[in-house]
C-alpha cells in the first residue's frame, strides 16, 4: 500500500539529478585535479618544454619552384658523344693489346730462359771437341709458306759441297795420269776448302735469315751473293784448263788420253751444269717470293743503317774515334 501512499495531485519535489552519488564522486575528482594543477610553476613548464617539440626550420634560402623543361640533344651533340665513346673504345683496345704484347713477350722471355736454344749445326758428336755453330729448325724458325724453297736452298748448297768433293776428285784422278796438271789438283783443293763454307755463310744463311724474319738486307745479300755463285758454276762448267775445274773443255780433251779420267771428268761438269741450272730456277723462286713479302732496297738500308747504329761494336769504334779527334783537338789548341 505503499506504493499508493503519495499524491499524485501534490507539488513535485525538486530532484537534482547532478546529486547522484556517481556523478558527485567524478566532479570532485576532476576538480581536485584542477586545484592541484599550476601552470605557471617551474616544474610544469619544464615538462611542457620536454613534451614539445619545434617545428624544424627550412635549411638555405627557399628557392621559387621551376617548371624544367626537356631540352633535346643537337645532331652535333650526338656526333660528338659517339665520338668520344669510340675514341674511349680504342683507347681500351690499345691498352688490352698492349698488355698481350707485354705478357706475350714475357713468356716467350721466360720459355727461353727455361729452354734456350742451342745451337745444332752442324750435327756432332757429343764427344766431339768442336761444338755446333749454328741453330738451325725450318719448321720452328721459317714461314709454312717458306720450308719448301728454303729446304730445297739447303740441298743445293749440300749438292754445292759434294760436287766440289767430286771436282777434287776428278782434278787428282786428272793428275794422276797427267802430272802437269798439279795446278789443277791444288787449285781444286782450294776450292772445296774455300767455297764450301762461303756458299754456307754468304748465300744460304742470308736467304734463311730472310724467310726467318722478312729481312730485306738479307734478301739483298742474297741475291747479290747467289748471283755471283751462279757465274761461278757457269765458269766451272765451262771447266778451262789450268782452273781446278773438271769442266767440258778439260773432260772432252782428256777423250784423246784417258777414257775413264775423261768419263769421271765429265760426270763433274754435268753436276755443275746441275747446279747453275737448279741455281737459275731457284733464284726465280725466291724473287717470286720476295716481291710477295713487300721488301724494297729503302727498307733495306733502314735496316742496314739501323744494324749498324744499333751494332755494339760500331758504337765502341765511333766512341773511340770521337775521343781520339777530340784529344788530338784539345792538345792542338
Amino acid at each position: 500500500m505503499s506504493g499508493f501512499d503519495t499524491n499524485p495531485f501534490a507539488d513535485p519535489v525538486d530532484i537534482n539529478p547532478f546529486q547522484d552519488p556517481s556523478v558527485t564522486q567524478l566532479t570532485n575528482a576532476s576538480q581536485s585535479g584542477l586545484d592541484e594543477f599550476n601552470p605557471f610553476s617551474e616544474s610544469s613548464q619544464l615538462t611542457n618544454a620536454s613534451r614539445t617539440t619545434p617545428a624544424a626550420q627550412p635549411s638555405g634560402h627557399s628557392q621559387p619552384a621551376v617548371l624544367q623543361t626537356s631540352v633535346e640533344p643537337t645532331p652535333q651533340a650526338v656526333a660528338a658523344a659517339a665520338q668520344a665513346g669510340l675514341l674511349q673504345q680504342q683507347a681500351e683496345l690499345e691498352r688490352k693489346a698492349a698488355e698481350l704484347e707485354k705478357k706475350e713477350r714475357e713468356l716467350q722471355s721466360n720459355a727461353a730462359s727455361i729452354n734456350p736454344r742451342q745451337n745444332n749445326w752442324p750435327p756432332l758428336p757429343k764427344k766431339c771437341p768442336i761444338k755446333p755453330c749454328f741453330y738451325q729448325d725450318f719448321s720452328a724458325d721459317i714461314p709454312a709458306d717458306y720450308q719448301r724453297i728454303c729446304k730445297m736452298l739447303y740441298y743445293l748448297w749440300m749438292l754445292h759441297s759434294i760436287t766440289l768433293l767430286l771436282n777434287l776428285l776428278a782434278c787428282l784422278a786428272w793428275f794422276t795420269v797427267q802430272t802437269e796438271r798439279g795446278v789443277d789438283f791444288g787449285l781444286s783443293i782450294l776450292w772445296f776448302i774455300l767455297f764450301t763454307p762461303c756458299a754456307f755463310l754468304c748465300w744460304y744463311r742470308p736467304i734463311y735469315k730472310a724467310f726467318r724474319s722478312d729481312s730485306s738486307f738479307s734478301f739483298f745479300v742474297f741475291f747479290f751473293v747467289f748471283f755471283c755463285q751462279i757465274a761461278i758454276y757457269i765458269i766451272q762448267a765451262v771447266g778451262i784448263p789450268g782452273w781446278g775445274d773438271s769442266g767440258w773443255i778439260a773432260a772432252l780433251s782428256e777423250l784423246h788420253g784417258n777414257l775413264a779420267v775423261a768419263v769421271i771428268m765429265m760426270v763433274v761438269a754435268g753436276f755443275f751444269t746441275l747446279c747453275a741450272v737448279l741455281s737459275l730456277f731457284l733464284l726465280k723462286q725466291v724473287h717470286s717470293l720476295y716481291r710477295r713479302t713487300g721488301a724494297s732496297f729503302q727498307r733495306a738500308q733502314e735496316e742496314f743503317s739501323q744494324g749498324i747504329l744499333t751494332n755494339r761494336g760500331f758504337q765502341n769504334a765511333a766512341a773511340g774515334a770521337a775521343s781520339t779527334a777530340a784529344q788530338s783537338a784539345f792538345r792542338r789548341n
